[in-house]
């Protein structure tokens, strides 16, 4: 009998929980979504020219002290995806977004659209260097390189972002069109309150 009850209150305490991180996660994610729609309206293309790609520790990345004073301690440890370009005469050290990390030529002249020092988006210029890049992703018997975990994970990620993404615009389109067929219900019953 006791054990049931001890059951029974784990299962309880485990529900209890899984509900807790469905909100928190909603929550976070819309944040996250937020933010990424901000970015994206801050971004201007800029045409440049990437020396190296790499996954980092933040505090090796040689980044701005102004961003490395406004970053929070737990995530100075953090790795992330960094790009070093060539953007006119002068050389910059950007945060790629984990999502088109892959897509960023090692080499090669790009169009990008950047937001401040985070690169958003990438547009490979020359088709030379979009031949290199799938060499580079070829190994010695001519078959496709298998990556890290990180890569491959952070491949999923993309897709998922890409999926999350395009069902939030479903979601906002569905939305617009129900409001605008009420606003026309409703235009459609004051037009016949007036009739009458």
């Amino acid at each position: 009998m006791q054990a049931l009850i001890i059951v029974g209150i784990i299962l309880g305490v485990l529900i209890i929980a899984m509900v807790v991180l469905y909100f928190v996660g909603n929550k976070m994610q819309k944040k996250q979504l937020d933010q990424k729609e901000q970015i994206n309206a801050a971004a201007q293309p800029m045409s440049m020219f990437i020396i190296d790609k790499k996954i980092m520790p933040i505090r090796e990345a040689k980044l701005p002290k102004v961003v490395m004073e406004q970053l929070p301690k737990r995530y100075q440890k953090a790795k992330v995806p960094v790009v070093k370009a060539k953007v006119g005469p002068q050389v910059t050290t950007l945060i790629c977004d984990d999502a088109i990390f892959e897509d960023v030529p090692k080499h090669g002249e790009v169009k990008a659209m950047v937001s401040g020092i985070y690169l958003v988006g990438v547009k490979t210029l020359h088709s030379k260097t979009r031949k290199m890049q799938q060499q580079e992703e070829l190994d010695e018997k001519g078959k496709k390189k298998k990556g890290s975990m990180r890569t491959r994970m952070m491949k999923r990620q993309a897709e998922y972002q890409k999926q999350l993404s395009a069902e939030l615009e479903n979601r906002k389109t569905k939305e617009a069109e129900k409001e605008q067929k009420a606003k026309e219900k409703k235009e459609r019953a004051r037009a016949k309150k007036i009739v009458d």
